[in-house]
């Protein structure tokens, strides 16, 4: 910029020194200018060349140099102040955007540490909500046990409320049995009376009793090793009652159970493939009814039909006729087939019978015959027997031949009835060797006024009641 307020300056001092000189050339003194402008004028032409401005044109006609110089240097002195000023103002906003930096750099990381707040509280509110689910659960549960536990406890109070009614009844009914029991030997105490005062009573004879030598060293080969339930005293029922099965019968608790057939007989079980000892539903040809027996397969390669088992005294034996010939009793207890039932399996084909009997020390022995079948109902159901073989002795042959006897119906050979005496019901002769139908005496020898126990002639005697028996058939091989 300096450099074209010089050159301007230049050329006007060019153009005053030129003025005089327009004629001859030669210079002409100022004071005769005045006197030259009277006659003629000259004219100049000047030609400037063209510069590109770029910064303020500083144009001074009144002096020469130093105005210039001052007028410059205060143009500089104004620039610098600007410039000073803008510096300053540059230097404020510098401060002015650092701090605006700081404060976004905070600004940032609050932004950062909010996100970082917001996930905290939203993992804590998860938590919250999780711990308040949880525990509406677990008040859910808890309200469900406390119904449980009131359910339960009605129970138990309709359970305790029941067993005291059972406990009622139960008084009362022994109270009836004691007063029956009362009666029953004043009609006895009256009938010997009767009896004195015109002839002697007629008692049926004592069987042959065994005196001390019960056999100890002959071992049943055949024997199963079972768990028998522990002895009850003589006339003591088992408060459990057997359940219902698929078809209506009685089925007993804990036992297995084959819902398959129905069978002819256990036989046919075995053949079938089964090898468990239970019970099964048979239908013998001829029948019209089924009925369920305990089979055993444990036993001489299985397939035994068991229609008669005694082993804790848990029922009474001395019924009367309809009950013997439609059976009675619990499958895996103590239990009478039938015997319309045994009628029906022993006709279907040639059986043999196996007795199996035990002691009070636990020794087993067995008495077989090769045949056996009945007579049907109107013969009595008379027994018919073949061969004996075993280590028991022959109790049973003397029966052969011989119809059944109730309480209600007397078919025996005796003057009297054998089942009033022996307390059950038997193909009676008068009355025989063998009363496996008679009372469950505990511990074995018994005392009684007659030989009214389990008893087999031949293995113990009349007066020793055996812990278990069981009779079973199978077909001939």
């Amino acid at each position: 910029m300096r450099q074209v307020t010089w050159s301007l300056c230049a050329i006007l001092c060019l153009s005053i020194w030129d003025v005089g000189t327009c004629q001859s050339g030669k210079p002409v003194p100022r004071k005769r200018r005045a006197s030259d402008e009277d006659g003629k004028k000259c004219s100049y032409t000047f030609l400037i060349p063209q510069q590109k401005i770029t910064g303020p044109i500083c144009a001074s006609s009144t002096g020469p140099e130093p105005d210039k110089d001052r007028v410059t240097r205060m143009d500089i002195a104004d620039v610098r102040e600007v410039l000073s000023k803008q510096r300053r103002e540059i230097e404020t906003l510098q401060l002015v955007v650092d701090v605006d930096g700081n404060l976004v750099n905070e600004m940032k990381l609050l932004r950062k540490e909010s996100r970082n707040m917001n996930s905290r509280v939203t993992q804590l509110y998860m938590q919250l909500l999780h711990e308040i689910i949880r525990k509406r659960d677990n008040s859910l549960e808890l309200a469900q046990l406390e119904n449980r536990v009131l359910n339960v406890t009605a129970e138990m109070l309709r359970l305790a409320a029941r067993y005291k009614d059972l406990e009622s009844r139960y008084s009362a009914m022994a109270s009836l049995v004691n007063n029956q029991s009362v009666l029953i030997n004043a009609l006895e105490e009256q009938c010997m009376r009767t009896y004195s005062r015109h002839e002697p009573p007629v008692v049926p004879p004592l069987v042959q009793v065994v005196p001390e030598n019960l056999p100890v060293n002959n071992h049943f080969t055949n024997e199963i090793q079972r768990n028998h339930n522990r002895a009850f005293p003589r006339g003591s029922r088992k408060d459990s009652s057997p359940t219902e099965g698929p078809f209506g019968f009685p089925l007993p608790p804990q036992v297995n159970y084959s819902s398959e057939g129905p069978f002819r007989d256990c036989y046919q079980v075995r053949q079938a493939g089964h090898t468990s000892s239970g019970i099964y539903l048979l239908k013998p040809d001829g029948s019209d009814r089924l009925i369920q027996a305990w089979c055993e397969h444990g036993l001489d390669n299985g397939g035994w039909t068991v229609f008669q088992r005694r082993k804790d005294g848990s029922v009474n034996f001395f019924r009367n006729w309809e009950n013997y010939k439609k059976g009675f009793g619990n499958i895996d207890s103590e239990y009478w087939l039938g015997l319309e039932n045994i009628y029906n399996l022993g006709k279907q084909r040639d059986y043999r019978l196996l007795v199996e009997l035990e002691d009070w020390v636990g020794k087993k022995v067995y008495a077989e015959y090769s045949s056996f079948h009945l007579e049907p109902e109107n013969e009595f159901y008379k027994l018919r027997l073949g061969t004996y073989q075993g280590n028991a002795g022959d109790s049973l042959t003397s029966h052969n031949g011989k119809q059944f006897t109730t309480l209600d119906r007397d078919k025996d050979a005796f003057s009297g009835n054998c089942a009033h005496f022996h307390k059950g019901g038997w193909w009676y002769n008068a009355c025989g060797q063998t009363n496996l139908n008679g009372v469950w005496y505990s511990g074995g020898v018994y005392r009684s006024k007659f030989q009214d126990g389990i008893f087999w002639a031949d293995y113990g005697g009349g007066f020793y009641s055996l812990k278990s028996v069981r009779m079973m058939i199978r077909p001939i091989d």
